[in-house]
């Protein structure tokens, strides 16, 4: 499996999703937009993302990549099945999804802004939009505990 972060603000937040990757065995991070990655623009580290990756930037495969929308195109032409977490109007449950055969099986899992989420016209290249169901009176999740739910459960 394959991630793509779109715009998420938080090294706290990016960091925990290389650590939660890695431990499930994903194939490589996409670092899109705004999110940062463990090197700063100077090429630094970025020390409050390592401090919660613990490493795993290490170990885990990264690129940057301007465009999402251009980065999902190239991936679908090569085989690729883009999943994208939201909440949506289009949106089925995670749990109405079938796990992946194996950790090999070509697949993009894309998660968005803490805040805005994915944009509509991110969401139409996607050939599911899942969902967290939630039952309490929140309505969403912290994007790093989203994702490790959704990575978790989808290679189950």
């Amino acid at each position: 499996m394959v991630v793509v972060l779109h715009n998420i603000r938080s090294m706290h937040n990016v960091g925990s999703i290389f650590r939660t990757a890695d431990a499930a065995g994903c194939e490589k991070i996409y670092l899109c937009g705004i999110t940062p990655g463990p090197l700063d623009r100077f090429g630094r580290p970025n020390q409050k993302l390592l401090k919660v990756s613990l490493g795993a930037e290490r170990y885990m495969p990264w690129e940057r990549s301007r465009l999402t929308m251009g980065l999902l195109d190239k991936l679908k032409v090569k085989g690729y099945r883009i999943l994208a977490v939201e909440q949506s109007k289009n949106s089925i449950s995670l749990y109405k999804m079938k796990p992946l055969r194996s950790k090999s099986t070509k697949c993009v899992l894309v998660v968005g802004n803490e805040i805005n989420g994915l944009s509509p016209a991110l969401l139409k290249r996607a050939d599911k939009v899942i969902e967290i169901p939630m039952r309490g009176k929140k309505e969403s999740l912290n994007v790093a505990v989203a994702f490790g739910i959704a990575v978790f459960y989808l290679l189950r």
